[in-house]
């Protein structure tokens, strides 16, 4: 009886750990792999406009839409990166003091 009783505490246990809100909040966050991966989309995207504005040979009326919808593509993928984290403590030259030349 008591093995019993210790088997189905314990199955709860395992129940609740994988089953808890802290494991589910995990799955969902983006790693620096997915930064990598939308930066190359958006790389892939700014050449694809460029080798369409480069191409004499296709009708403009061809290659506009497909231009509007890669530079709407971008806008949204640099959306999802956010800002830049900084790396240091003091913004680069705003904190010196101005330089007077005599």
């Amino acid at each position: 009886m008591a093995m019993g009783r210790i088997l189905s505490l314990c199955t709860m246990i395992v129940f609740t750990g994988i089953a808890s809100p802290v494991r589910a909040g995990d799955t969902g966050q983006p790693s620096d792999l997915c930064d990598w991966c939308t930066r190359d989309a958006i790389y892939e995207k700014v050449n694809l406009i460029a080798g369409l504005e480069a191409n004499p040979d296709v009708d403009d009326g061809l290659k506009g839409p497909e231009i509007t919808a890669a530079r709407a593509e971008i806008h949204r993928l640099r959306a999802t990166l956010g800002p830049l984290p900084r790396q240091w403590l003091t913004p680069c030259c705003y904190t010196r003091k101005p330089l007077y030349i005599r």
